[in-house]
């Protein structure tokens, strides 16, 4: 094999040669994907408070550097409603929404973001992406898909300051002209409706297209537009304009640092959840890291499209999957579709009622609901229910900086983990009928023998453990004048720091000051490697470490006790 692998740098060589037949399956899924990204596009581009052609801009070349640069073939990488959220919330108190500051921090955010992806992938760090736990991502999810929903409310009934006026000053509008708010609710809860019919009944048919195409039609028959209904309005035709971004302060880079990694993290997790069932379905490995560098560098050639951070949308993959996609050749069919798109009919756009777009926000986003998820929590661990739940309130709370909710629910998951570690499982145990060396204590053992106390720790021996286990083995000597002999077993010990030897060697002085020997029991190799470097092998001595408990127990066991 050569040095340099070509390849490595350009997956997408890795491709199979397309056939016949898998060309047209991958056109069908393809197409399917496009006519279902184009209207999604448009409005996860207002989800984000961008201007409306961003969003197609975001759907183009950023989809093709993600799936080039990718890992996973079937994953549709695009505009996703997560990360507009995100970019939303990171800018609301920066700028106007869709302004020209707006769009110059949303690039700017992009780029950071997808640095901050490449970053992490190019350095083999993928697993760092495991620091978002399950219970933060349950109580974020759930949080944002709640201000997701919020957020579209006034937009779906035609009353965009309903949450910024007085109760009384809207109902007396709505009252003295209940056209525009009953015109546009019927086209917003309309294409909820259909949605909903559609999903229900017909679960594999494009249900997005048909409300988009039948919304516009019925606004350009009725005259939605003339009327005081919001449209999409004009998006100019042609391709993406590859921009630099304008300059900005330095304190307002600083504050796109922190906001562009929660955003890299968090949109990993949600393509990385989407890789992870396309991988099962179709049986496929995938590798986190290329996958973290292809999002990363579709992130960055968004940022340069003058649009939006993307990421990997769960509902587009799993249409390409049940379209029969086949392999990655299927977004380039898709890509075509947004690409005739920009050229020729932006203005069939037109005519779109923003109510209806907002539909197509949300019918998505209802499935991210999961409150049974905290029930499920509470009943496998009350402190990963309290990381959901502080993540949960948080988000809610820190709105538009929705980040701190994840900042804080990684933080508290960090607190828990290291309170859990800090709280080992230390036993004595001894000897049971099957020959192996269980908890004393729940199998009602004898001690091995009247001088003799033998302990096992189920943990690292580290900085945080190793005080817990030189308590429990003091204690239970001191407990008995009798004791004369310590076994400690730590065949379950798979790691070692500095302050755990310390630990070992203090112990083995203190026991020693009161005349007991210590003697240990399944060293495993990395333990025995750190320990022998460290000369404790060489102070405790060969006759005082067995190999196995079954040899500690024939040397160190009472004869006369019989098993239990």
């Amino acid at each position: 094999m050569s040095a340099f692998d070509i390849k490595r740098f350009f997956p997408f060589l890795r491709w199979p040669r397309p056939t016949l037949a898998s060309l047209k399956s991958d056109a069908w899924a393809g197409f399917s994907v496009g006519l279902v990204l184009i209207p999604q596009a448009v409005a996860y581009a207002t989800l984000a408070g961008m201007p409306a052609a961003t969003g197609l801009y975001a759907a183009l070349i950023p989809t093709l550097v993600g799936v080039l640069w990718g890992s996973s073939a079937l994953l549709a990488v695009g505009p996703a409603a997560l990360s507009s959220l995100l970019v939303f919330g990171s800018l609301s108190s920066h700028a106007v929404p869709a302004s020209a500051q707006w769009v110059t921090l949303a690039i700017w955010l992009s780029l950071y973001a997808g640095l901050f992806q490449f970053l992490l992938g190019a350095f083999r760090l993928g697993r760092l992406s495991n620091l978002v736990s399950q219970p933060v991502i349950i109580g974020f999810i759930n949080a944002a898909a709640l201000i997701i929903m919020a957020s579209q409310v006034p937009t779906l009934i035609g009353i965009p300051d309903l949450f910024t006026r007085a109760p009384e000053t809207i109902l007396e509008r709505v009252t003295g002209d209940p056209s525009h708010v009953l015109m546009t609710s019927a086209f917003g809860f309309g294409a909820l409706l259909l949605l909903w019919l559609t999903k229900k009944f017909f679960p594999r048919f494009p249900g997005i297209l048909l409300v988009t195409v039948l919304g516009t039609f019925l606004s350009w028959v009725l005259g939605y537009a003339p009327a005081g209904g919001e449209v999409v309005g004009d998006i100019a035709k042609g391709l993406p304009p590859l921009v630099l971004p304008a300059a900005i302060s330095f304190e307002m880079h600083r504050e796109l640092w922190s906001a562009g990694l929660v955003l890299a993290l968090i949109s990993f997790t949600e393509a990385m959840s989407s890789c992870r069932v396309l991988a099962r379905k179709r049986r496929e490995r995938w590798d986190e890291n290329q996958e973290l560098i292809g999002q990363g560098l579709a992130k960055v050639a968004s940022g340069f499209s003058g649009a939006f951070p993307v990421s990997g949308s769960f509902s587009r993959s799993a249409l390409n999957l049940y379209a029969g996609a086949t392999s990655a050749w299927a977004t380039l069919f898709t890509l075509l579709c947004v690409l005739l798109c920009l050229l020729f009919f932006t203005d069939l756009l037109f005519y779109v009622p923003r109510a209806v777009l907002a539909a197509l926000i949300i019918m998505p986003v209802f499935s991210l609901f999961d409150f049974g998820a905290f029930k499920r929590l509470f009943s496998i661990a009350k402190d990963d229910a309290a990381i959901a739940i502080v993540t949960f309130v948080v988000t809610i709370v820190a709105m538009p900086r929705l980040h701190w909710g994840v900042v804080a629910g990684i933080g508290l998951t960090m607190v828990c983990y290291l309170y859990r570690h800090m709280q080992p499982r230390i036993i004595e145990v001894s000897e049971h009928r099957d020959g192996t060396l269980r908890d004393s204590v729940r199998f009602d053992l004898p001690r091995l023998a009247d001088d003799l106390v033998a302990v096992r720790i189920d943990a690292a021996l580290n900085f945080l453990t190793g005080a817990a286990l030189e308590r429990f083995v003091t204690e239970h000597c001191s407990e008995s004048h009798q004791v004369k002999r310590v076994l400690l077993c730590v065949g379950s010990v798979n790691d070692i720091d500095a302050t755990g030897v310390d630990t070992l060697e203090s112990l083995q002085v203190a026991l020693k000051g009161m005349g007991i020997e210590l003697y240990v029991t399944a060293i495993k190799k990395q333990i025995w490697d750190v320990l022998e470097d460290a000369g404790w092998i060489a102070i405790l001595g060969n006759d005082h470490i067995f190999m196995t408990d079954r040899e500690a127990i024939a040397a160190l066991a009472d004869p006369v006790r019989g098993r239990a």
